[in-house]
């Protein structure tokens, strides 16, 4: 106990003690001594977890003895402990001197905490603590802190996002540092890649298909727009009448009226004049395709000489530069075409070099040459003929109005053999789907209904419908509704069939008041 009294009777009197001079050199003054003992019984008491702290397992680290101000709150907190442990009977501690010797003389054997040994001069912190502890794990490189903009502490990933931003930072140093393309006095302009011919064509074939559908040519413009270069405005001519080749006569009128939309807005005069060459020397190639290629390109320049889009001595010189480069037979053939068209009085027919298309054309005209139609197909009865021109009519909607004429052509004729004829052919169009179900039935409705009509300048236009009727019901083509709504008309009563011949007056009485 005397050691307990002597640590108890300096820390009270350690107060009065002057702080060493820093001059002292390597002499100790006596407040050296004593902060050398309090130090030591520091780290004793906190080996062997003495006191009310030992109890608890809240160990706090020992405070450097850099400063006076923590020297001194040192020494209150060691006083503090020893008076509590003092005071408590059966305590576990045990207590030592600055050397580690308890009170008995023996030698205090450190703490081992789950099995860890404590460090030589510091001390071990608690299991627990240490799972919720951000600090680090290494005692011996830095403090463990948290670093600034969240990016968390030591081990981790860092930022989030911080993997994806590039490095600001070039090292000169770096053995991969290239000083050429690093170079900080670099102008960038923006560089547009021109595309080949064959590849502008992928792009404007999709564009010329959905004109045919839709006809708004300033849509096709502006896609045009979008897509040209300079160099391939030439070639837009060209494009086009390759396309409309493969194409029927209503999409090469189309055709023709786009190249004159396009001129002056897309191209040139010489951009039309150039594609022309270029379709003059690819008829070799166009002409496996399409066998009237030479036909068509004629058409297609004299129509733009007539749209004003190319000057008329255009044909002119192209034949004398066909003299000159030898482009063959083909192209000789398309430029006699289109000069024969341009040589006829007047040009207003080339506003119809290409026919009307189905839907442009009136009905009088439609209905005109379906019967033109009718009366070659009497004369020559070719069913494949018939077709072919049906379908040139490019009128599907309207084919209801082939199977009217065919039937009043029928009542007509007063012929049975016209009766055969006409079966036949309407069985074929059924047969092909040419004639669709509901424009067969509307053909025949419409006969019904203005039956009253026909009668007039027919008189047994009835007993024709009825036979032609039941002939083409055994061809098997009809269906239930044109069979059943067939009219019938009623015979004219005799007087011997109880009539009694009495005529009925003209007027009849009325009652007078």
């Amino acid at each position: 106990m005397e050691v307990e009294s002597n640590i108890k009777h300096r820390a009270t009197n350690g107060k009065h003690l002057k702080s060493p001079s820093p001059a002292g050199g390597g002499s100790d003054s006596k407040e050296s001594s004593v902060e050398r003992e309090l130090n030591g019984e520091i780290q004793a008491v906190e080996l062997n977890g003495g006191g009310a702290g030992g109890q608890n397992g809240h160990i706090k680290k020992p405070l450097p003895v850099d400063d006076g101000r923590i020297k001194r709150k040192a020494k209150r907190l060691i006083v503090q402990r020893q008076n509590s442990g003092s005071g408590t009977t059966g305590g576990h501690a045990s207590q030592t001197n600055g050397n580690g010797v308890g009170a008995a003389g023996a030698i205090a054997s450190p703490i081992v905490i789950n099995g860890i040994l404590p460090p030589p001069g510091g001390y071990v912190v608690p299991h627990r603590r240490w799972k919720n502890s951000r600090r680090s794990r290494n005692l011996n490189r830095g403090r463990g802190l948290p670093k600034k903009g969240g990016a968390g502490g030591k081990g981790v990933w860092g930022l989030p996002g911080s993997e994806a931003l590039a490095e600001v930072y070039e090292d000169e140093n770096d053995p991969n540092y290239d000083s050429e393309c690093n170079d900080r006095n670099v102008e960038l302009r923006e560089v547009i890649t021109e595309i080949t011919p064959e590849e502008f064509f992928k792009l404007a074939e999709p564009i010329v298909l959905e004109y045919y559908e839709h006809g708004d040519t300033h849509e096709v413009a502006v896609s045009f727009d979008e897509i040209l270069q300079g160099p391939l405005r030439e070639h837009i001519t060209s494009i086009l009448v390759e396309i409309a080749m493969d194409h029927k006569d209503s999409q090469r009128e189309m055709t023709s009226v786009l190249i004159s939309d396009l001129y002056g807005r897309v191209i040139t005069g010489k951009d039309i004049e150039k594609g022309f060459n270029m379709l003059l020397g690819n008829l070799p190639d166009l002409i496996l395709d399409t066998p009237e290629a030479p036909f068509m390109l004629g058409n297609f320049m004299a129509r733009a000489v007539a749209d004003d889009c190319i000057p008329p001595k255009f044909v002119a010189k192209a034949e004398e530069e066909l003299r000159n480069l030898q482009l063959g037979e083909h192209a000789e053939h398309a430029l006699r075409r289109a000069d024969s068209l341009l040589h006829k009085q007047g040009w207003a027919h080339l506003d119809n070099v290409w026919g009307m298309g189905g839907p442009l054309r009136p009905v009088k005209t439609i209905t005109k040459q379906m019967e033109l139609l009718l009366k070659e197909y009497l004369s020559s009865r070719d069913v494949a003929e018939a077709q072919r021109c049906l379908r040139a009519l490019e009128v599907p909607h309207y084919h209801h109005e082939l199977v009217y004429e065919a039937i009043v052509m029928t009542l007509e004729s007063l012929s049975q053999t016209t009766e055969e004829a006409m079966c036949e052919l309407l069985k074929q169009l059924d047969l092909t789907c040419l004639v669709l179900p509901a424009g067969m039935e509307q053909g025949f409705i419409r006969v019904f209904d203005d039956m009253a009509d026909i009668v007039l300048d027919v008189p047994l236009a009835y007993i024709i419908l009825d036979r032609f009727v039941e002939r083409c019901n055994r061809a098997g083509f009809l269906t239930d509704k044109i069979i059943n709504n067939v009219p019938s008309r009623g015979r004219k009563r005799f007087v011997s069939e109880g009539d009694g011949g009495h005529v009925k007056p003209a007027t009849l009485p009325t009652l007078r008041d």
